[in-house]
């Protein structure tokens, strides 16, 4: 199994079993979008070393894949232009820097911010799939628990 395998597994089966944190995914014409927003606290460290993402409890990790609709199958990975930004409720912007990671047919987009304690993030997305014309727009909100 590859890496790549292993690293989706540890994600959907954290957040399968871990409520609040909850995979989102939005439609767009011929693509779904999919995305979430995790403490990178959560990740283990073997997998944040290899994606040189931070683990603390004050950071989080927003990821995003782009799936292209292709008739009888799941979809295939597909590449995208990803801007990303949140906001909190004292309407503080943060923009989050979106970077590309490509892992044999596996394309997903990670971004890493500061959390604060029962912090709610509502983040938008403005996602352009390679081929596409447009900008699509994905919403989602996370609030964030630091033990």
């Amino acid at each position: 199994m590859t890496f790549t395998k292993h690293f989706f597994i540890f994600i959907s089966l954290f957040l399968l079993s871990t409520t609040g944190w909850a995979e989102n995914s939005t439609a767009i014409p011929g693509f779904t979008i999919h995305h979430n927003a995790i403490p990178s606290a959560s990740l283990e460290p073997s997998v944040a070393r290899q994606y040189g993402i931070q683990r603390s409890k004050y950071r989080g990790m927003l990821n995003v894949s782009v799936i292209k609709s292709v008739a009888g199958t799941i979809g295939k990975s597909a590449e995208a232009v990803i801007l990303a930004k949140a906001n909190n409720i004292r309407g503080q912007l943060i923009s989050i820097p979106m970077r590309k990671i490509i892992e044999g047919d596996a394309i997903y987009y990670i971004g890493e911010f500061r959390i604060a304690d029962q912090e709610k993030l509502n983040f938008e997305l403005q996602v352009q799939p390679k081929g596409e014309t447009r900008y699509y727009t994905a919403k989602l909100s996370q609030e964030f628990f630091i033990d």
